[in-house]
């Protein structure tokens, strides 16, 4: 059986599997090991300076022959430098990915230059506008994924896209074995992302100390979303760090958020000019200021413990997958294990048939005809999903 899809005739990986961006950990061995094992693996520029984003780059086209993709925001401060970066890398830069989007213009630029946009969403909503943007590929990522996530479960969100949207859709959020990627397919999906899976592996750059507490989590309870990083609902393992920052009210966020922007002014050359700009747009925001104040936390809190391996010092970003993954293998076996499993579970699928006379819900035709249909096929076309 073939598990050539849309997705990977588009993104031209072998496998429907895509390794998604995570600030701080996808960097070019992760994507590269992802690439070479016959997945799809993004970059995340969005958490790195320009010069470190085209080292990375260099990194992964000398590990891999396999082309790749690109994660960066429109609110970093280096967002158009990463922008010129990729186009410059066209040759290998499959694709780009993206929350809060660049404009219709900058995507145009893309699209020119032979890169697939593929952004993510997590509302039905911002599926439909991204598509209208020009966007390529649409991953959605319910509830149950890490880092900023929103309230509806994949299993609700992924058909409402599927049913709005003329484009591939890759489904993220709880997927970390074969049967969620057959579970996937059988949506209408053309693929899954994974990011926790990923992370939890033997080439992840996550320190030791930090991943030990991604394996002793056993329940999925405990990996909850919270405001009291950004303001935005985020989904993390609980801590330490996260329980003081939820019950240190608004003044110790408040703190919290101005020593993040100052280190993160450090990080990517932000000038303080710059920085107090955006204090006083905040300001003039009103009920908006908090949230701008604080958006700085995210990078910084998750690089604490991410990169430098003080994992109760800092939040530890998990979609609730993580307290089913025990182990930490390498990326190729992940993706080597999923393919089996899928495409064990896809063949019983495939042998299950209604009752003799039953038509066939999805036809209204009989058995007879759909089984002449069958055999009239070429057999490569039977063979792939």
């Amino acid at each position: 059986m073939s598990l050539s899809t849309t997705l990977t005739a588009k993104l031209g990986c072998r496998v429907p599997v895509v390794q998604t961006a995570m600030g701080w950990i996808a960097d070019a061995k992760l994507v590269a090991a992802t690439s070479n094992a016959g997945g799809f693996g993004f970059l995340a520029a969005a958490t790195m300076s320009t010069e470190t984003l085209r080292r990375e780059i260099a990194a992964v086209r000398a590990a891999t022959d396999r082309d790749f993709g690109v994660n960066f925001h429109m609110f970093q401060p280096n967002a158009n430098e990463v922008i010129e970066l990729i186009l410059e890398n066209a040759d290998r830069v499959r694709a780009v990915s993206y929350g809060r989007g660049p404009s219709a213009a900058t995507i145009r630029r893309f699209k020119d230059a032979g890169v697939l946009c593929m952004p993510t969403v997590g509302a039905l909503k911002h599926a439909v506008k991204a598509v209208e943007l020009g966007a390529d590929i649409i991953t959605v990522q319910g509830a149950e994924g890490g880092g900023h996530t929103g309230s509806v479960p994949t299993t609700l969100l992924l058909p409402q896209v599927l049913d709005a949207v003329n484009v591939p859709v890759v489904a993220a959020g709880g997927f970390h074995s074969g049967r969620g990627l057959a579970a996937a397919l059988a949506f209408g999906a053309a693929g899954i992302a994974m990011g926790t899976r990923f992370l939890m592996t033997e080439e992840s750059p996550v320190p030791r100390s930090t991943l030990q507490k991604y394996i002793e989590v056993n329940d999925p309870a405990r990996i909850r979303a919270s405001t009291a990083v950004d303001g935005l609902p985020q989904r993390m393992i609980d801590n330490p760090f996260l329980l003081k920052l939820e019950s240190g009210g608004l003044l110790r966020r408040l703190f919290v958020a101005l020593a993040s922007a100052w280190h993160w002014r450090a990080h990517t050359g932000m000038s303080l000019a710059h920085m107090i700009k955006t204090f006083f747009a905040a300001m003039r925001e009103g009920d908006g200021a908090i949230q701008t104040m604080m958006a700085a936390n995210a990078p910084v809190l998750i690089q604490r413990a991410m990169v430098e391996g003080h994992p109760d010092e800092g939040v530890l970003p998990s979609g609730q997958v993580a307290a089913v993954i025990d182990a930490l293998p390498p990326v190729a076996e992940v993706i080597d294990a999923i393919v089996r499993e899928a495409e064990a579970r896809l063949a019983a699928l495939g042998a299950l048939s209604p009752p003799v006379g039953h038509p066939s819900p999805a036809s209204g035709r009989g058995e007879g005809e759909r089984a002449a249909r069958s055999a009239e096929a070429p057999a490569d076309t039977r063979k792939s999903i």
